[in-house]
């Protein structure tokens, strides 16, 4: 997957989990594509895990 020449990809918003696929993609985005990466993150009310 690239970007095309004319478009560089400057910023990236990333829904961000926390857990290890998006920690790893955030390193990537920035590496690869020399991104800034702003992370969202969401409180969806589900209360404590079992």
């Amino acid at each position: 997957m690239s970007a095309p020449a004319d478009k560089p990809i400057k910023k990236v918003v990333l829904a961000y989990s926390g857990g290890l696929d998006t920690s790893i993609i955030l390193k990537w985005l920035q590496t690869e594509y020399n991104a800034e990466v702003v992370t969202f993150t969401a409180d969806l009310g589900q209360g404590e895990e079992l």
